[in-house]
């Protein structure tokens, strides 16, 4: 069982320059099925074996695509977004950095009326171990295992990742879900996805200062909580007002501060690791739990 990917996922890469091609490559690697790329005027060709198409829609009539990964460039970033939602692709999962916060309430008012979960932007993407990797994630740092793991913070989940895997304790999915102000999938509904997955046995979740995200999750794992969960957030020692990496970490009086989140989470039962490398130790207490 996994989250949102897995064997049956076959993924169009919207942008299939440089980077789109690099991460491609490694995706195919991994075992990902990647069936197709879009590359406006190029349609027809191919590249690494990667049959090349003007649009989406040409993609997953070609190819039956239901899955796509974006690399397209900020300014155009939106109407990727868009174009793979109006395609109903399942995942959509999108790298891009910088994609201006107007552009992504336009593309999340879209979310709403659509079937799409979208991974991003500004995001490492996500990866269940030994079946799908879409994403830039490096692949040896998972396995697979019983830890559900949602994290904001891409580099970060890199670290925990190989921790947990080390420590013997693989993973269902991981989802980086990105630190952007607004994005597709928000760390609430992660822990949901978790929560309701049967192989999931417990949760990591890795949150950062800023916004409210991790506070509404720990609201939702105290009244529908079924799995034990651990958490961590970064940023602690982050000036107030000050913004920190992301574009999302910044808080703003008492709002978002990584004291309300972690009270959140303790309150919610919920233990918060100090820092990363307790997580291990967290997990394998809270699976002893049950």
């Amino acid at each position: 069982m996994s989250v949102l990917v897995g064997r049956d996922t076959r993924v169009v890469v919207q942008g299939l320059g440089r980077e789109g091609t690099f991460h491609a490559g490694r995706m195919r690697e991994y075992g990902t099925k990647v069936v197709a790329g879009t590359k406006p005027g190029a349609g027809g060709t191919k590249v690494d074996g990667i049959p090349l198409f003007d649009t989406v829609a040409q993609a997953v009539d070609e190819t039956g695509a239901n899955a796509s990964i974006i690399f397209v460039p900020a300014p155009g970033a939106m109407d990727a977004m868009l174009e793979a939602i109006d395609n109903e692709l399942s995942v959509v999962v999108c790298i891009t950095e910088g994609t201006p916060v107007q552009d992504m309430t336009k593309v999340a008012s879209l979310l709403e009326r659509s079937a799409t979960t979208l991974i991003g932007p500004n995001c490492p993407g996500l990866i269940t171990p030994g079946e799908c990797k879409i994403g830039i994630m490096p692949a040896e740092n998972f396995s697979p295992g019983p830890v559900g793991f949602v994290s904001r913070s891409g580099t970060l989940t890199y670290e925990i990742a190989d921790a947990l895997s080390r420590a013997g304790l693989g993973q269902t999915t991981c989802l980086g879900i990105g630190g952007d102000p607004v994005i597709g999938l928000p760390t609430p509904e992660a822990v949901r996805l978790f929560n309701e997955d049967p192989a999931t046995e417990v949760i990591v979740i890795v949150g950062e200062i800023g916004g409210s995200a991790e506070e509404h999750a720990a609201e939702y794992m105290r009244a529908h909580g079924k799995k034990p969960a651990v958490a961590f957030i970064a940023g602690r020692s982050a000036p107030p007002g000050k913004r920190m990496g992301h574009a999302g970490a910044i808080v703003s009086g008492n709002q978002g501060t990584a004291e309300s989140k972690v009270k959140a989470f303790e309150d919610a039962g919920v233990p918060v690791a100090n820092a990363p490398s307790e997580i291990p130790g967290l997990v394998k207490a809270a699976l002893r739990r049950g």
